[in-house]
C-alpha cells in the first residue's frame, strides 16, 4: 500500500491493446517498468488490464520535471512509437497533480 504526497504527478495512460504481438508487448512492458524504476523522481506504478485488452496504467512522479524526463527518455520514446505502430488501437493520456492520497487494508 502506498500513499503519495500532495503534488506528486500522476500520469494516467488508458489504452486499448490490439491482438498483435502479445509476446513483444509483454517484453516491452516489463522493460519499461524496469527502466522507469531507475529514473530520478520515479515514485511508483499501478496497472490493470481487462480481458478485452483495455488497460489503465498510472505512473507516479515526484514532480512534473521528472514526469517529462520520462516522457522524453529515448528508449521510452522508441517503445511508445512501437506501441502506436502495433500494440495499441488507441490511447488517452492524462497528467494530474495529486491533492490527497489514502490507502486502506482489511484487518486479518
Amino acid at each position: 500500500m502506498t500513499c503519495y504526497p500532495a503534488g506528486t504527478i500522476a500520469v494516467i495512460f488508458v489504452a486499448q491493446r490490439t491482438a498483435q504481438d502479445g509476446a513483444g508487448y509483454a517484453e516491452a512492458a516489463e522493460e519499461m517498468i524496469q527502466l522507469a524504476q531507475q529514473q530520478p523522481g520515479y515514485c511508483g506504478i499501478d496497472s490493470v488490464r481487462d480481458a478485452n485488452g483495455l488497460g489503465i496504467t498510472v505512473s507516479y512522479w515526484a514532480d512534473d520535471t521528472a514526469a517529462k524526463a520520462w516522457r522524453d527518455h529515448p528508449r521510452h520514446r522508441a517503445i511508445r512509437d512501437a506501441g502506436r505502430d502495433r500494440w495499441y488501437s488507441h490511447y488517452d493520456l492524462h497528467v494530474a497533480a495529486t491533492e490527497r492520497s489514502y490507502d486502506w487494508e482489511k484487518a486479518q
